[in-house]
């Protein structure tokens, strides 16, 4: 046995290891040598060549390696197999930032096929340095026989997990209340939207909602979006919460509001403390009790809509901000989408009031500001409902609201068309396999996982996006017959066209004769959610 030195150069050593490991081939050995046996299967998470690995991506190859190493000498063939993650925003970003790109139009100007071969051009950017890097940690894995998530055999292997799902009923066409970016006139991820928020000057107006039942009752809700008002569909308040009605001395009017929220709405300069309040309290009742109850429609765009304008109730209501008493708008708010789902007043794959297009410009639902952007509209809109006697009254209030972090527009929180995975039908299957789950350290099992999968919801999977594995469905015009293909030979036998490329440039204008006689169906321009795709 040769003596060690006291002076040992760890770096140097483990450079010797790694010459012996590559001068023995013990890994490509080692995978060899077990063939035969039963094999254990790691799923591991690709990474995105466009960027050179961090701490993060170290620290989990380290651990990854331990996990594969340790199966391996329990006696499993452990196959491993690097991946690269090759789809999504995070390539199209540096395309887009190269190029000058910010909207839509530009990129569709620009051409989809020359956008998609940019990304293309450097989704492998840094994968010498990667493994250059992964190679020095010390991690056996095969990186020269990899996978991208990009690669055409990868790519049909998405579509054929989403045609078993269509298969057995678990994909829906709905929507979903995501940030959007007028500017790039495409939602973004909620993390994108936390990137670039900004101190803003909005209008707060206090707003009277007439009561149905009695001539001399209104409810006073609170906003700093104006512009949503014509969308309003129901109000909401806390059920456990107390409110009052009120009578204002001067005029003899009656309000409801949020006790608590009293103070804000009259508040008492301290040089009148002693002043008597503007107002009497006439009863007090828990917000429950106004479940139900009706009122008259601000704007008479979506007058008609089933089960609308009426008061619901919410958890989510606070007592530290308005009046208690919260204006819905489902198609331009996540929480308001949600009660106003619970209570029935829009269903999953109902209509949604959401009268604004791709540039943020109301639409012909909202006749007298169409085609005026929303957040311009805010003026106009406060001018008639003050015109109307319809404000209690208003001001401006300085808050910090999101901008999109390229185009530099503020967002807009947005009802966008989505294809969604069913997964709240099941979740108790999703919980009950978690338990039979080995989970290091056991707490992830049983609180952080357990809690995610209790509160997980249908998951949103397309994404109004270029470069990503498309979404195999074909409609008619009347979205009434729709076709999943679930392969490249599918396609072929169903169009006549056999293709070896699945991006959008190849595919896209590609046509499926309809079976029930109503011409040629063409496919959805959505692509694939990249964590869908490299899930």
């Amino acid at each position: 046995m040769d003596p060690v030195s006291e002076h040992l150069n760890f770096p140097e050593a483990e450079e010797q290891v790694l010459e012996y490991w590559e001068k023995i081939k013990a890994f490509e050995t080692c995978l060899k040598n077990s063939e035969g046996r039963p094999t254990y299967t790691f799923y591991d998470g690709p990474p995105f060549a466009t960027g050179l690995p961090h701490y993060g991506h170290i620290l989990a190859g380290t651990i990854k390696d331990t996990v594969t190493r340790f199966f391996s000498q329990k006696g499993y063939h452990v196959p491993r197999r690097f991946g690269w993650d090759c789809h999504g925003l995070p390539i199209e970003f540096e395309i887009e930032k190269e190029l000058g790109i910010k909207t839509k139009e530009q990129i569709l100007e620009y051409g989809i096929p020359n956008y998609n071969a940019k990304c293309r051009s450097i989704v492998m950017k840094y994968s010498d340095e990667w493994k250059k890097v992964v190679t020095r940690l010390g991690r056996w894995i095969d990186m020269d026989n990899n996978y991208k998530t990009m690669d055409t055999d990868f790519m049909e292997s998405v579509w054929a997990v989403f045609k078993k799902l269509w298969d057995n009923d678990h994909v829906y066409r709905g929507v979903k209340v995501m940030p959007y970016s007028t500017g790039c006139t495409t939602p973004l991820s909620n993390f994108e939207a936390g990137m670039n928020y900004k101190d803003v000057s909005d209008p707060e107006l206090y707003v009277t909602f007439q009561s149905v039942d009695d001539a001399n009752l209104s409810y006073i809700a609170w906003t700093t979006t104006p512009w949503t008002l014509p969308s309003n569909l129901a109000l909401c308040v806390h059920p456990d919460l107390i409110y009052v009605r009120i009578e204002i001395s001067e005029t003899g009017k009656h309000h409801i509001v949020m006790k608590d929220r009293l103070n804000a709405l009259f508040p008492v300069p301290k040089k009148k403390k002693k002043a008597p309040l503007p107002y009497k309290i006439i009863e007090e009742f828990k917000g429950e009790e106004l479940k139900g109850k009706r009122y008259e429609p601000l704007f008479d765009c979506f007058k008609d809509h089933e089960g609308a304008f009426q008061i619901i109730t919410g958890t989510y209501v606070k007592s530290d901000s308005g009046t208690g008493v919260v204006h819905q708008a489902p198609g331009f708010g996540e929480e308001d989408y949600k009660a106003a789902l619970a209570a029935g007043v829009i269903t999953k794959d109902g209509n949604i009031p959401c009268p604004v297009d791709e540039s943020g410009r109301f639409t012909e639902e909202v006749k007298e500001y169409k085609g005026i952007f929303v957040k311009d509209a805010d003026l106009e809109i406060t001018k008639r409902l003050k015109g109307e006697g319809k404000i209690f009254k208003s001001g401006r209030i300085t808050h910090s609201y999101p901008f999109c972090w390229r185009s530099e527009s503020p967002l807009l929180y947005k009802a966008v068309p989505c294809w969604f995975v069913k997964v709240e039908e099941i979740k108790e299957k999703l919980l009950e396999n978690n338990l039979k789950t080995k989970w290091v350290p056991e707490f992830v099992q049983t609180k952080r996982f357990h809690n995610w999968l209790k509160d997980a919801h249908d998951w949103a999977i397309s994404r109004s996006r270029y470069w990503g594995t498309p979404l195999p469905i074909w409609v008619s015009d009347d979205m009434e017959e729709r076709i999943v293909v679930g392969s490249v030979e599918e396609l072929y036998e169903l169009s006549g066209v056999r293709v070896t490329d699945l991006h959008r440039e190849n595919i896209d204008h590609i046509t499926i004769p309809s079976k029930q006689g109503k011409g040629d169906l063409h496919r959805v321009p959505d692509v694939f959610d990249c964590c869908f795709e490299s899930g």
